[in-house]
């Protein structure tokens, strides 16, 4: 058993707030925190980080292509780190919590061995990724995936909606994306990554339960698809001679909500657009977006392909023609019994009723299993709201989960 050291639940709950000032608008909470990766927001809250680990007593670098790596060194320097963070950009109007308790959790708990003079073996790096969310580039948990070697050539050519490059944006941070290759970390390296998180759900809440342990994480794949018709007058052309791309893109729709239920699995359309966008023309054309998500690979696997059947049967069935891009595909995760034990026993040491659950969210945890034993811990989210201005975790579970945490990091790095 490790004895109990107290993190700062003050000064957790200040950093939590003063990193969430930046991004959003004064006076206006209802429009939430907006900090796209690399953009202005996003570099302000990136220097924030780096502050707040140096003050931390941490050693901090930012590797090629922008992860900031804050490093307590162990007694013995060679021996493989043990990892934990999360990311610290957000979705458009979104809130405090997702990503950033997870980075400021860690450096907190990191700061309370370093300020209670502790010694562990294993080195400890807190790392915050760079572009998990994906909103700008269109393709997320873009920092783990380069520490993992999952990034190529062709994903900095990615834009966003101005038409800045993926390879320009990290040029303007000062970063370097030719040196992507330098970024990749050898599974030697790591002994064990631990991710904090908001749940995103109710699941806690409905337990009453201030944290949970993760067992299984869903895997995404994000899916582009655009039917072209033709954009014919909407009075003079009859019912039967229209070639309507948004009817297509309604019938489509509802396929992916069928599908998902019959698979046990979830589906949601989050993005979608008719052109020409007029009230009296026929849409010749429809763009929508599909995010797929299960915990078993191939139930995932065979939801993509009735999705992509659907989509040819409604082709067929209105003369229709589509494109399908798939922009993202991530594996389903299962997380490392070791850690999962861990983190009961910390639970159990520290009085924490917990429970264990699976994550439908994606994190960078997803990726950090191609290279390490990973774990996840959850914190409860007020009414499972996430991805909102309205995203709320109590100051009182923030400070639980990183005491978990903390107690948890103890145990791996002894």
């Amino acid at each position: 058993m490790i004895a109990t050291y107290e993190i700062d639940q003050q000064r957790l709950w200040q950093t939590l707030m003063e990193l969430g000032e930046i991004g959003s608008t004064p006076g206006k909470p209802e429009e939430g925190v907006t900090r796209i990766s690399l953009s202005l927001e996003d570099l302000k809250a990136r220097k924030y980080t780096i502050d707040v680990m140096k003050e931390a007593g941490l050693k901090v670098r930012v590797d090629a292509i922008g992860n900031i790596i804050g490093r307590l060194e162990g007694t013995d320097s060679s021996a493989p780190v043990v990892m934990t963070g999360s990311h610290i950009d957000t979705v458009i109007r979104g809130g405090k919590f997702d990503g950033a308790l997870g980075v400021l959790g860690a450096i907190e708990a990191v700061r309370t061995i370093q300020e209670a003079g502790i010694e562990l073996v294993h080195p400890i790096e807190v790392v915050s990724f760079t572009d998990e969310e994906g909103v700008r580039f269109g393709s997320g948990y873009f920092g783990s995936k380069a520490m993992v070697g999952g990034v190529n050539k062709e994903m900095f050519g990615f834009t966003d909606e101005t038409g800045i490059t993926l390879a320009d944006a990290l040029k303007k941070a000062e970063l370097n994306p030719n040196e992507y290759m330098s970024v990749v970390r050898n599974p030697e390296e790591i002994k064990a990554y631990v991710e904090m998180h908001i749940e995103q759900g109710k699941v806690l809440e409905d337990q009453q339960l201030a944290v949970g342990i993760v067992t299984d994480i869903q895997g995404p794949v994000w899916m582009e698809v655009e039917f072209e018709g033709n954009p014919d007058h909407a009075g003079a052309t009859p019912m039967n001679m229209r070639n309507d791309a948004g009817l297509s893109m309604a019938e489509l729709m509802l396929e992916v909500e069928k599908i998902s239920i019959n698979n046990q699995g979830v589906g949601t359309v989050g993005k979608a657009s008719l052109e020409p966008g007029a009230v009296n023309i026929i849409p010749g054309n429809a763009l929508l977006t599909i995010d797929l998500r299960h915990v078993d690979k191939r139930y995932r696997s065979n939801m993509v392909k009735e999705v992509k059947q659907a989509i040819l049967n409604i082709c067929r069935k209105r003369k229709m023609k589509a494109n399908i891009e798939v922009k993202k595909e991530v594996d389903p995760a299962t997380c490392s019994e070791e850690i999962i034990e861990v983190i009961q026993q910390s639970c159990k040491e520290l009085h924490v009723p917990t429970m264990k659950m699976q994550c439908g969210a994606g994190h960078d945890s997803l990726m950090m299993t191609k290279v390490t034993k990973m774990g996840m811990i959850f914190v409860r989210s007020k009414g499972g709201v996430s991805h909102n201005p309205k995203e709320w975790t109590d100051k009182e579970d923030c400070a639980i989960g990183t005491q978990v945490l903390l107690n948890t990091l103890m145990k791996l790095a002894k």
